[in-house]
């Protein structure tokens, strides 16, 4: 059986804080994003289409601007919260474990200019270190499934959440009629037992007193992801084994085929979920 509660948020910090992890998502990923992105052609850069990903959620959000307050939940190396304050003048706070990615999170901000608007907190959205009613979006890309206390996730987002406030976000997760037993593979990658669905996250949002505004279902997204960064992965190796070793490179190779064969046979979903208090 898979651990849960706070051995899966250990686990989740031990592994984002690892040499390994901190260079792959680095390099591979830009250092912007650690999150799906979404692709017009299977040979997409992967850093373009994870700022198209951004680009989409915050079109969920018509009012953004200077006067709104945003939590980053999961918030990574700070890419999200970078664009959001330096487009639409936002002032971000990122919640993020990994005090790795936390303290290149606060560089690159630095570098870019933009500490005076994004603020970088080391700590768990199982447990938000803020007051009730404080902030006017929580947004989060892809970290949720990370928690093994996803109701509790739901209900400190709600918490924090100003009334008339939004929640937008993304995670990869298993879809309403997936089967029992066929998610082995992924599942032990993420150390957990099940993950969340779109049936979930609605349930969980009304559970907690949240409306929703958009549900928008973008699951082949997910296959043409995991294939992309697969895909680069293997043609870099020579190049990564510099910076990140041959057993994790070989690891990752596998799990990324585990979670594109999952999603290919239908178990997987992806997609944009908006709620408001």
């Amino acid at each position: 059986m898979a651990p849960h509660g706070d051995n899966v948020t250990r686990i989740a910090q031990e592994y984002y804080d690892s040499p390994d992890a901190d260079e792959f998502y680095f390099r591979v990923w830009g250092g912007e994003d650690i999150h799906v992105g979404l692709y017009d052609h299977a040979d997409d850069d992967i850093a373009v289409a994870s700022r198209r990903t951004v680009d989409k959620l915050a079109a969920q959000i018509t009012n953004l601007g200077p006067d709104l307050r945003i939590l980053d939940c999961g918030a990574g190396y700070g890419g999200a919260a970078r664009v959001l304050a330096s487009t639409f003048g936002c002032g971000v706070d990122c919640l993020n474990l990994s005090g790795v990615q936390n303290e290149r999170n606060r560089q690159i901000t630095a570098d870019a200019g933009l500490s005076d608007k994004i603020r970088v907190f080391d700590g768990s959205f199982e447990s938000i270190p803020f007051d009730a009613e404080v902030y006017d979006v929580v947004w989060s890309q892809d970290s949720f499934l990370h928690s093994g206390n996803k109701d509790v996730v739901m209900a400190e987002v709600a918490r924090v959440l100003k009334p008339g406030g939004r929640l937008v976000f993304t995670d990869p997760m298993q879809s309403d009629d997936c089967p029992d037993g066929v998610l082995g593979d992924v599942l032990a990658r993420i150390h957990l037992d099940s993950m969340g669905s779109f049936g979930f996250y609605r349930a969980q949002a009304k559970r907690v007193g949240l409306t929703e505004i958009d549900v928008v279902d973008m699951t082949d997204q997910l296959v043409n992801h995991y294939s992309r960064v697969k895909a680069v992965l293997t043609s870099r190796k020579g190049e990564l084994v510099q910076f990140v070793s041959e057993a994790y490179i070989d690891r990752m190779i596998a799990g990324l085929q585990h979670w594109v064969d999952a999603g290919s046979r239908g178990y997987l979903a992806w997609g944009i979920l908006h709620f408001a208090r």
